[in-house]
């Protein structure tokens, strides 16, 4: 038992002195500044950008993604990018996907799970007018706008002429 009681006061002892030359080196205050920067910094994170496509990765599907009957586009108001030279996922070339998007809650027929959807209008170019969808399941009435599909959502681009509408799983809701 002679030994453990070696280490230990071997311990104690460099313990003690890193918290002393710890205390000569700094102060409450800065201690306290360097805390409330971590804190703040941590609390900005969820406003940083998110990549809006995270979700679909191997998600089986089914369904004619040219046709208003396609399970993604249970809250879609509007023209189909995938009938305008784009994809159900991403605008047409000249056109410019908005950052702002309203949401929907659909179920897929593969799997029977609730998916969260993004909208996102593509905007740029003039309306294509071809593949016009308007499906109001689970939709809110505009004084609920951010799961509104009667909005122009072309906010935050550099053309507010709405083009057409692509449809991105974020996950499953």
């Amino acid at each position: 038992m002679k030994w453990i009681d070696m280490v230990l006061g071997w311990l104690d002892t460099r313990t003690n002195e890193g918290a002393r030359m710890l205390a000569r080196r700094s102060s409450r205050r800065g201690f306290l500044g360097k805390l409330s920067t971590v804190m703040v910094g941590a609390s900005v994170l969820p406003l940083l950008p998110v990549s809006r496509a995270f979700g679909n990765e191997g998600l089986e599907e089914m369904g004619d993604p040219e046709s208003c009957d396609y399970w993604r586009y249970c809250a879609l108001g509007g023209f189909l990018c995938s009938c305008c030279g784009g994809s159900v996922t991403s605008c047409p070339p000249g056109a410019e996907a908005s950052p702002i998007t309203w949401v929907g809650t659909c179920r897929n027929p593969v799997d029977n799970k609730d998916y969260l959807i993004s909208y996102n209008d593509c905007c740029g170019k003039a309306t294509c007018q071809r593949c016009f969808c308007h499906r109001t399941e689970r939709d809110k009435p505009v004084y609920f706008p951010s799961r509104s599909n009667d909005i122009l959502w072309c906010f935050g681009t550099e053309s507010h002429a709405y083009h057409c509408t692509v449809a991105l799983v974020l996950g499953e809701a």
